[in-house]
């Protein structure tokens, strides 16, 4: 939602403003320069990118016209499975863990919590840590380090997406100079023609610059940056995962293991210590 009320301010603003000043809509109307700049940028974004990149970027997209993935009852959620697997843990022995954690999609556990299970990047995350813990073959220290390797690999793929687009925004006022040029050079071949429709090429050769500066900087930039916040998003979800298991195996109890992951979200989703509290006993 967010994404479409962006998009109409800046059209509505630019071409509002436009006809404002006496202009007129179709005298911006050029399908060729569309084609040269929005092929050049494709061709381009194609070129410079593996496949992986290119389908993560065809499918976070169209998530951007959503909202946040993970929001403060996401977050609550996620701190309710973790204490309800840390209490069993400690109540039962780690080993009562096996089943929920080899078969999550059958724990009466997880399936408490259906967000947390549809999402497979964190529900892997946790199944294989757990897993590490109930195997007992490796130290806090060990673990920790292991756990930062995989969420700096894991960042790092994470941001990709948006690297990507924010190379074709970067490359699109390009692509309009290069359609401008081509106007100019049909521009010059019909010298001989009268004012009028000189006026009328030049005009259309410097639609391809407005259109390549608008495309990357009111369309096409912003949207990899949301790209890439999105994919902060992630990274801080998994993060709360990450401190939370690190405070159990470092022999705190399941309620304060919770409030360690707690503290370590951001304030704008953050729940209160009571709100949490309440959460947990009501799940």
């Amino acid at each position: 939602m967010k994404l479409i009320v962006g998009i109409l301010i800046v059209t509505i603003c630019v071409f509002g403003g436009f006809m404002l000043s006496g202009g007129q809509l179709l005298a911006l109307y050029h399908p060729p320069e569309l084609i040269i700049i929005g092929g050049g940028a494709l061709g381009a974004f194609v070129v410079a990118n593996p496949p992986q990149v290119i389908k993560a970027v065809l499918t976070g997209l169209p998530k951007l016209f959503g909202g946040a993935k993970y929001n403060k009852q996401s977050y609550m959620d996620l701190l309710a499975l973790m204490y309800d697997l840390f209490a069993k843990a400690r109540k039962e022995g780690l080993m009562a863990l096996e089943n929920d954690i080899e078969e999550p999609q059958q724990s009466e556990i997880f399936k408490k919590y259906p967000k947390v299970l549809a999402d497979h990047h964190v529900l892997d995350f946790i199944t294989d840590y757990m897993r590490l813990m109930v195997g007992g073959s490796m130290n806090p220290f060990e673990l920790e380090n292991l756990m930062d390797l995989e969420l700096e690999i894991h960042h790092h793929e994470a941001m990709l997406p948006g690297d990507s687009v924010s190379t074709v925004s970067d490359g699109l006022p390009g692509f309009g100079i290069v359609a401008a040029v081509m106007g100019v050079v049909i521009t010059m071949a019909s010298v001989g023609e009268p004012p009028e429709v000189l006026g009328a090429k030049i005009a259309a050769a410097l639609v391809g610059t407005f259109l390549g500066i608008l495309l990357a900087y009111g369309f096409v930039g912003p949207m990899a940056s949301a790209l890439k916040h999105r994919a902060e998003e992630e990274s801080k979800f998994l993060g709360c995962i990450k401190v939370c298991i690190m405070a159990t195996l470092n022999g705190y109890t399941p309620q304060i293991a919770v409030e360690f992951g707690r503290k370590a979200l951001p304030s704008t989703v953050r729940p209160g210590f009571v709100e949490l509290e309440e959460h947990v006993k009501k799940k």
